[in-house]
């Protein structure tokens, strides 16, 4: 495969995981030689090959796990009957996943959007704070890893990284602001959606999307209340149950 470098640029660019598995050594008798490449995408499509074969199938089930677990491997196979291959030779892979680092978009810095991006400032997010309120960051002590930024609501459609790798946390100052992002990102490729509210709100936004947008779903894809039911309720507490959330789904993926 000598397209790999395209490949793995086009992937980044649309943000799929995948993973490079390269042929590293070979021993005795086998169908590839060291540099041999194949890549293995997160939805199971592969380009590129190391062999073929019973050995090509295991080690594209092994580079799967490798992207779930964003974890390093190197394997060693025997070609012999157990993969149905007859050489005797034997192969070192090492496999590399290539995993693009998800986006957090926070809309809302008010204390449990700013509590949230402290929490998350060490963590596998990039960190995104959003809020439209106009020199609203002039009162904001903000970490170097948080990207802050004032846009108006009418931008976040073309400047939001929307995606397999992107989760949404809504916590604006503005009901009708928390509507217009949440319908928004339900219609966008959102890993995650979190909404702050009550369970009366929940019933609210969903009754409203049903009705006036025709999004028949409603709120069946969005975390309303959001964050794990650990109690408490001042901003810090409540930011550490959501922080809790979005890590248990970004682990799970």
């Amino acid at each position: 495969m000598n397209n790999w470098i395209e490949l793995l640029h086009h992937y980044k660019k649309i943000g799929q995981a995948v993973a490079l598995v390269t042929v590293s050594k070979v021993m005795g008798s086998a169908p590839c030689i060291i540099g041999s490449k194949m890549i293995v995408c997160s939805d199971k499509k592969t380009h590129g090959t190391i062999g073929g074969g019973k050995m090509e199938f295991e080690v594209t089930a092994t580079a799967l796990d490798a992207i779930k677990q964003n974890k390093f491997t190197e394997i060693t196979h025997t070609l012999g009957p157990k993969f149905e291959q007859c050489c005797g030779g034997v192969v070192t892979l090492i496999i590399e996943p290539m995993i693009e680092q998800s986006d957090l978009y926070i809309f809302g810095a008010g204390h449990i959007g700013l509590a949230l991006a402290n929490i998350l400032k060490e963590s596998p997010f990039k960190l995104h704070l959003l809020d439209t309120r106009k020199d609203w960051s002039e009162q904001l002590t903000l970490h170097d890893q948080v990207h802050y930024n004032a846009m108006d609501f009418d931008l976040y459609k073309q400047k939001v990284r929307w995606g397999a790798q992107c989760y949404t946390v809504i916590v604006t100052h503005d009901h009708v602001l928390d509507f217009e992002i949440t319908a928004l990102a339900i219609s966008q490729k959102t890993k995650y959606i979190g909404l702050i509210g009550s369970k009366t709100k929940r019933q609210k936004f969903h009754l409203k999307l049903q009705n006036e947008l025709q999004i028949r779903s409603g709120l069946d894809a969005v975390h309303c209340p959001m964050g794990l039911d650990i109690g408490g309720h001042r901003p810090n507490e409540i930011a550490i149950s959501i922080a809790a959330e979005l890590l248990k789904t970004y682990y799970a993926q």
